[in-house]
Order: structure tokens, then sequence, then C-alpha cells
């Protein structure tokens, strides 16, 4: 089961430089953050995703094998993005972007209601030709009260200073 007492963790550095050292590391965990059914519900409206098993609680709670209704693969997944800046911070960065996913898979569903947070470790740190770095991240967006991970990535994201 996720442990509820872990703290939140940032790691910070001064300049992209600093990024190399960290090639390997765990980076941190993020605050959790909750999903309640009314982010459930704008997430729908935004995607055009008005699958039951997401909007309809009364049915989600006595049709789906789920017990109730749970939060989009994608609405999950969009939520590393928030929690990302909460595991790491480079002082000298001037601009950071979210470059792609090499890899995604959604292992467990999160109930409206349910708390995500991400754990981050940088596998890879690569000086870019034109400047800026490229790190390879893999994350994994815990659900508290579960073993198993709500989504685990492996996350590409550039900095440049």
């Amino acid at each position: 089961m996720t442990d509820r007492t872990t703290a939140p963790t940032t790691t910070r550095v001064a300049t992209l430089a600093d990024l190399q050292a960290l090639e390997g590391a765990e980076l941190g965990t993020s605050p959790w953050v909750e999903v309640p059914q009314q982010r459930i519900n704008t997430f729908a409206d935004a995607t055009d995703d008005h699958q039951w098993i997401h909007v309809d609680p009364d049915r989600a709670r006595t049709e789906s094998p789920f017990g109730g209704p749970i939060a989009h693969g994608y609405l999950t997944l969009s939520l590393i993005i928030p929690m990302w800046a909460e595991v790491l911070q480079v002082d000298s960065a001037t601009m950071a972007i979210n470059y792609g996913l090499n890899k995604v898979r959604f292992t467990n569903p999160v109930p409206a209601g349910g708390r995500v947070r991400l754990h981050a470790t940088l596998t890879a740190v690569e000086v870019l030709p034109k400047g800026g770095v490229q790190l390879i991240v893999d994350g994994r967006i815990e659900l508290e009260g579960h073993e198993r991970p709500a989504v685990v990535a492996e996350a590409v994201y550039r900095f440049f200073e």
C-alpha cells in the first residue's frame, strides 16, 4: 500500500549543468492531488469523452466493475504537468517544455475522489545541440492506498536557459 506519511520532496538545482550529476537519481515526490468528480466532468466536457464510467456516478456504482466512477486515464496522465513542477525546479531555466512520452501505461483506475501523486526518477540527461537539455524521466503516478500505481510513464522534458 502507498505510504500516506511520505512527505513531498522537491529537487532543486541552480543550473542545467547541475542536472548531469542527478542522472539515475530519484528526484522526488509531489504532494497528493485529489481527483474529484467535478474535475472528471470538466475533463469529459473538454475532450468530449462522456462515457458513463466517468460521468454517471449512479450507473457506475451499479454497472461498472470499478464500483463507482473513475477518472479518464488521460486526465490522470495530464496531472503529471502540475505534479512535475513540484518535483524538479531548475533556477536558471527560462523555459521548460513537455517534449513527449516514450511509454505510457494506465495500470490502475483512479476512483472519483481518489488522490494521486507523482514519484519521478531522472534516467537520462542529454545536452541538446542548440542549447538546453533533454531529460528522460521515469514517472509513476501513485494512487493513494494502493500498491500498484495509476500510471507509469517515461516522459521527455526539455529545459532551456
